[in-house]
């Protein structure tokens, strides 16, 4: 059976983050995207501290679909280095299961 998973990544504002989840789901790379934020983020990028504001898209999909999206949020997102973190739902109800499973097949 295929593994699920949730895949979470920052994006610099609403608009783009609302953007990128309404272009994965249309194109079956994710079951469904929740936008969250904005969140305040801390980080070290060029040997300085930095903090901005960001909106995380979190993205229900198969492992097998993983590698598809992990490609097109990188195509998508303007960031030279962006968060993609991928990880395995390891247990939920098998219905939502069996829907994401279906929701990312490619010739559904």
């Amino acid at each position: 059976m295929t593994v699920c998973c949730q895949v979470s990544t920052a994006l610099p504002d609403r608009a783009l983050a609302d953007r990128v989840a309404a272009e994965l789901v249309g194109e079956r790379l994710a079951a469904c995207a929740q936008v969250v934020g904005p969140v305040t983020s801390t980080y070290r990028w060029e040997g300085r501290v930095e903090t901005a504001e960001e909106w995380y898209c979190h993205l229900k999909t198969t492992e097998d679909r993983l590698p598809a999206l992990e490609a097109r949020i990188r195509e998508l997102h303007p960031y030279e280095v962006p968060e993609i973190i991928a990880v395995t739902i390891a247990a939920g109800s098998p219905a939502y299961l069996r829907w994401i499973r279906e929701s990312v097949e490619r010739f559904r």
